[in-house]
This record gives C-alpha cells, structure tokens and sequence, in this order.
C-alpha cells in the first residue's frame, strides 16, 4: 500500500483552488475567454454572482485530483522539486493536453479558448506536483 499524507493533498487543493478562481478572474483571462466563447465579459459580469454550489464541486474536484497526483508520486517515490516538475508536465501531457486538442479537432471547440484551458491545467499539475512530493 502506499501512504498518501493527507494535509499536503488538502493545502495543494486549497491552493489550485484559488488559483483557478484566479486564472478565470478578471485579472488574468476572464475577458479573452468569455469573447472567444461568444460572451460579453461586461454584461456577464454585471449579472455574475457566485454559484456556491458549483464552487464546492470544483473544490472537490481539486481534492480528487491532488490525492490522485500524491497517489501517483507516492508510487513512483517523487522526492525532489525536478522530479515533481517532471511528474506534474507528464501528467499534464498525458491527460489535459491530449483530451484539449480531441476537443479542438472534434468539437470545434476554438483552440485559443483550449489553450486558456490547457494553461490552468499547466498550473495546477505543476503546483499540485510539487506541494505533494516536497511536503515533509
């Protein structure tokens, strides 16, 4: 069996939580992703209130995914900062980056508004990465 320290897995949560938030927000990408998906950013943020359902799921899901990255450093014995890099860019590659581009070609989905995608999920693997493997 494999040990995942389960406070690590909280606080990396925490924090790509917040970071989410701010990625979407108006200080980074709010505006270029809500015109490339068709919307007026000032009109949707007029009417805009905080959905706290869909807050605590996204909550959730960050806590579903640290622990399934602690798992999976834990597993391969991830120990240093290089080594979670590495972790949190395969990761990256290998799940987010692979089913943005089957969105693009498939979906139509534009791929500006997937490469917004694609940065977040850049940051959180990368963050999730190294909180869970350095924390001692």
């Amino acid at each position: 069996m494999v040990h995942v320290t389960y406070l690590p897995v909280i606080v990396a949560a925490v924090v790509v939580f917040v970071l989410g938030w701010l990625w979407y927000s108006p200080l980074l990408f709010y505006k270029p992703w809500m015109r490339l998906r068709g919307m007026d950013p000032v009109a949707a943020m007029a009417g805009a209130k905080m959905p706290g359902g869909k807050l605590l799921i996204e909550l959730v899901r960050c806590l579903v995914l640290a622990y399934v990255i602690a798992h999976f450093a834990a597993l391969l014995g991830v120990g240093s900062w290089m080594g979670a890099v590495h972790l949190g860019l395969f990761l990256w590659i290998g799940f987010p980056v692979i089913l943005l581009t089957g969105s693009i070609i498939w979906e139509n989905v534009p791929w500006k508004v997937a490469a917004i995608h694609a940065g977040d999920w850049l940051v959180k693997m990368l963050v999730i990465s190294i909180i869970v493997s350095m924390w001692h």
